[in-house]
């Protein structure tokens, strides 16, 4: 019987900095032929820049959510002694509960940008960004799974990709979690959610989202998406997930409308 080669601890450890080192050039030649942008102002960033994935002028320009916001949905409260927004208070939600990185009107154009004009690496600062400030949240409420929500395959094609979806890979990829994707599938193509009133939109998505697989294994899932302003669309992925069998769906969005 031949006997398989012993591959030394040193030559092993040889092996996985070589392995580093051609992974850094691959960067740096992608850098160099695809530059990195800031995700706020589109700059091209400089070699020194490139770690944070963000320029100097722009690091302080979003606007973080910060406490006291609604303890169901996430969106700033002005008084400390509130618990839930006016939206939250006014009506029922089917996911647990959630929460948002910026306020919308900080970063509206690098969404803007992200969604529209082909911006998908600002997805990798994003992600980074989410799970530095949501990681150990994300841990306490033991979720096993993250889920993009879906974008209608019409929509998709037209613009190269889900935002969503990428944001959801960053997530990820930064907090260890894995992402699924096909689970949920979006199957019709509803009205523009922004022209439309708080039950329009209920309207607008009933029946929108099926469950592509009959075996979900998932006890507590996270939903990620760029934006949450009225909840329909979350609230509607999360009902076709519980019917489906999942026990407790949980949010994060990379930007939130104000209350």
């Amino acid at each position: 019987m031949k006997m398989l080669p012993v591959i030394s601890s040193d030559r092993a450890y040889a092996f996985v900095r070589t392995k580093d080192f051609a992974e850094r050039i691959f960067r740096d030649l992608t850098d160099l032929i695809y530059p990195r942008r800031c995700p706020l102002c589109d700059r091209v960033l400089d070699m020194e820049e490139h770690k944070k994935l963000i320029c100097r002028e722009c690091e302080n320009k979003p606007v973080y959510i910060h406490s006291p916001y609604c303890f169901k949905c996430g969106k700033q409260l002005n008084d400390s002694n509130e618990e839930y927004c006016s939206d939250c208070r006014r009506r029922s939600h089917s996911f647990v509960r959630g929460v948002a990185l910026y306020d919308y009107s900080s970063i509206r154009v690098s969404m803007y940008r992200f969604k529209y004009s082909g911006r998908a690496e600002y997805a990798e600062f994003y992600g980074r960004e989410i799970a530095l400030v949501f990681g150990e949240l994300f841990e306490k409420w033991g979720i096993e799974a993250i889920v993009p929500v879906p974008m209608y395959s019409g929509k998709e094609r037209m613009r190269g990709y889900n935002q969503a979806e990428k944001l959801a890979e960053s997530v990820g990829a930064e907090s260890g979690l894995p992402v699924i994707h096909g689970l949920v599938k979006r199957v019709r193509n509803t009205k523009p959610m922004k022209l439309l009133g708080v039950g329009e939109r209920a309207a607008n998505l009933k029946n929108a989202f099926i469950i592509a697989s009959n075996d979900v294994k998932f006890s507590k899932v996270l939903l990620v998406d760029d934006i949450f302003t009225t909840g329909a669309t979350i609230d509607a992925v999360a009902e076709a997930l519980k019917e489906a069998g999942v026990s407790y769906v949980y949010f994060v969005a990379l930007s939130i409308g104000a209350g």
